[in-house]
């Protein structure tokens, strides 16, 4: 099929697109990849009646160091730059480890940060491990702009809270404390599918070897980046044995409501979520300088 008729805009400058949206509202959408945008419309699944163009507005591609160490990512910087960057993989080495994941590197040559981002796929990485570092997000209008954390930003099934004129235009990441540790696991059918569950994690310890933070945060089993406090709450406070860490990846089962599909049942994307959390927080305690036993 061919989408239906449209009006394409390609701005060069920021301002300009935010003049577009506003102008247009909800008849206007950003093409930033298209690596979504432009199968749904082909599919007529997306009718947008003005698309704008943000590939050649190049202020929106950047990866910088942000104001207190930490990592600002442009919504434009490719997720094949994201791959490759050595400041990213210092940084933030929990972003940079689960980059390889994202579909194939076709895809990752066009698909940029912060579609991924608005998107809000349930099964795409990116949200989680935005959520799990602790990033927020900075979004402008042509009236002003906002930060918001990553964790307020999904809301459901492909939704956001962005509004109607708003435009996701970069991504702040926190420096890594002395002691972080960081592992990501997804399973599916075949590299470069949607994961039929994933999880990323990060952990941070306190001087005595005790986890003083953790975030684990599942995909692929919920409407969208799921946190599991249970999890947190297993963990913080304990040493890493593999007794905790057990009993941590059992917890993740309480906070998640995985649905069945033609890939995998329910019963099964529990099973791996559990799986899969008990070998990221193996991980993350070792590469933390703490090391759990083994882990299920």
């Amino acid at each position: 099929m061919k989408p239906a008729p449209f009006d394409y805009h390609a701005p060069t400058r920021l301002d300009e697109a935010l003049q577009l949206l506003a102008e247009h509202g909800s008849d206007a959408k950003p093409l930033a990849g298209g690596q979504s945008l432009v199968p749904a419309m082909n599919f007529r699944l997306a009718q947008p009646a003005v698309l704008v163009d943000l590939n050649g507005v190049a202020e929106l591609a950047h990866v910088t160091w942000g104001r207190d160490g930490g990592l600002r990512l442009g919504a434009m910087t490719r997720q094949r730059v994201l791959e490759r960057d050595r400041l990213v993989a210092d940084q933030a080495p929990l972003l940079a480890e689960a980059v390889p994941h994202i579909a194939h590197a076709q895809i990752r040559n066009r698909g940029t940060v912060g579609g991924s981002l608005a998107h809000a796929d349930p099964a795409s990485e990116l949200p989680a491990v935005m959520v799990a570092l602790g990033a927020r997000f900075r979004v402008r209008s042509l009236t002003g702009e906002r930060w918001i954390p990553a964790a307020e930003f999904f809301i459901g099934l492909f939704t956001t809270t962005l509004e109607s004129g708003e435009l996701l235009v970069e991504c702040e990441i926190p420096p890594p404390p002395a002691r972080a540790g960081w592992g990501f696991e997804e399973a599916a059918r075949r590299h470069g599918d949607y994961a039929l569950a994933g999880v990323a994690a990060h952990l941070e310890l306190a001087d005595d070897g005790r986890c003083a933070e953790a975030r684990v945060v599942l995909f692929g089993v919920g409407e969208g980046p799921t946190s599991s406090p249970s999890a947190r709450d297993a963990l913080l406070g304990e040493k890493a044995t593999d007794g905790v860490v057990g009993a941590a990846a059992a917890a993740v089962a309480k906070d998640i409501e995985p649905s069945s599909d033609i890939h995998a049942s329910a019963a099964y994307r529990h099973y791996l979520a559990q799986v899969l959390t008990g070998r990221a927080l193996g991980r993350a305690f070792a590469r933390a300088g703490a090391v759990a036993g083994p882990v299920p």
